[in-house]
């Protein structure tokens, strides 16, 4: 059977035709558009490109219009038409406008509480640097961190990224950068670490104290995520001081477990989303599964207690979920999702996250251990989970009116 017929684009538009820059700045008050556009009308322009935005009450409007078969009436009627409404007008002629593809995209997401005007310097003049151009700047969030995304062209992403992190740990903003375009849409694959990134505790410790053993035990889990432990040595040492409890305790801990802030924000809006999220862990199943369920999380992968006559072992049951099987989690969730492993997402704190981190398309450090910052893709060094939403392209707008309205998931 034929292939169905697909008749060829028009060609580009003509680099060298004639083309008017108009842009009109000043107090915003509803029919500015409107007028503004109608006083174009009225010589038949052709609308090229158009930009708008509005900062506390102050509007700033940019039209790129095509040829007109009277361009001193245009101008005249424009200047007109801002002058009447309290605008200022620029009225700038030339040719050709910015229809050829731009190459080299990429979005550069910045956030800081605060955001300071120095955090921004440093990133404008990276991108700089590497003679690149900011084409657009929005705001994704101002509460309960300021972030700001940034259009780029014509970088050289990986360049760019390894660049732009040396500016971040320089100034103390969080900065992520990824591929523009189809690569920052679609359905995606989150991985998410337990202990220190969805929830604030360490489930370990929490046992521990159980068995009056809490701060030996809290010792041992810091040097294992800073790297300076074997994690799977550590983890069965740890849990050997649990033998005797009563499996009764696995109950209480689960009571006493604390999500951390924007945790249920992250999973319900990437579930809108129509994402596959998921828990890997190097805690206990027992514990995890119960807050993957209450999330409703797609998959779990953690590590299993022996129990036996009600009694805690202080044994693992199986294969540890080490550094190695994270990374194999996440590779067997992309699989059975169907997703290649570009349009994944892993996010945690700890040495043993630093695989999983590695093999996704973007590894977040979540109020990481240094060691992990500086191996990760980002790093993010604010309280609020939900804010990985913001390196995604999400905006707190976005997800405070799907909050509103109660939206059901979009896949």
């Amino acid at each position: 059977m034929p292939d169905t017929f697909e008749p060829d684009l028009p060609p580009l538009p003509d680099p060298e035709q004639r083309t008017l820059l108009v842009t009109l700045d000043g107090p915003d008050r509803p029919g500015v558009t409107k007028a503004v556009f109608e006083a174009a009308s009225t010589v038949g322009a052709e609308v090229l490109d158009l930009e708008q935005v509005v900062v506390r009450g102050h509007l700033a409007l940019s039209v790129l219009l095509g040829p007109t078969h009277d361009e001193n009436v245009l101008t005249d009627r424009l200047t007109r038409a801002g002058e009447a409404l309290g605008l200022r007008v620029g009225l700038q002629a030339g040719r050709g406008d910015n229809a050829r593809r731009r190459t080299g995209r990429a979005a550069v997401v910045v956030m800081g509480s605060p955001l300071e005007t120095r955090h921004v310097a440093g990133v404008a003049g990276a991108v700089a640097a590497h003679g690149a151009n900011i084409d657009r700047i929005r705001r994704l969030s101002r509460w309960p961190v300021t972030t700001v995304e940034l259009d780029i062209s014509g970088a050289d992403v990986p360049a760019l990224r390894a660049d732009l992190a040396l500016v971040s740990a320089e100034s103390g903003a969080d900065i992520a950068v990824a591929p523009a375009g189809l690569a920052r849409r679609g359905g995606r694959l989150v991985v998410m670490d337990v202990d220190s990134t969805l929830i604030q505790d360490e489930v370990i410790e929490l046992l521990a104290d159980h068995a009056g053993r809490g701060p030996e035990v809290a010792a041992v889990t810091e040097a294992a995520m800073r790297g300076e432990l074997d994690f799977t040595e550590s983890l069965h040492a740890r849990v050997a001081t649990l033998a005797g409890l009563p499996a009764s305790v696995l109950d209480d801990v689960r009571a006493a477990v604390r999500l951390t802030p924007g945790a249920r924000t992250l999973v319900r809006t990437l579930k809108r989303l129509g994402f596959t999220v998921a828990l890997v862990s190097g805690g206990f199943e027992e514990v995890v599964a119960p807050i993957g369920a209450d999330l409703g999380v797609d998959h779990v992968r953690a590590n299993r207690l022996e129990v036996e006559d009600g009694r805690l072992t202080g044994r693992v049951v199986g294969e540890v979920v080490d550094r190695a099987g994270k990374a194999a989690a996440l590779r067997e969730f992309a699989a059975v999702e169907g997703l290649p492993l570009t349009r994944t997402v892993a996010i945690g704190d700890g040495a043993n996250d630093l695989d999983m981190l590695a093999a996704a398309g973007l590894g977040v450090a979540f109020n990481a251990k240094p060691l992990v910052q500086r191996q990760a893709d980002t790093a993010l060094n604010v309280p609020y989970l939900d804010a990985v939403l913001f390196l995604l392209g999400v905006s707190r707008e976005e997800v405070e009116d799907a909050d509103a309205a109660g939206d059901a998931p979009l896949g």
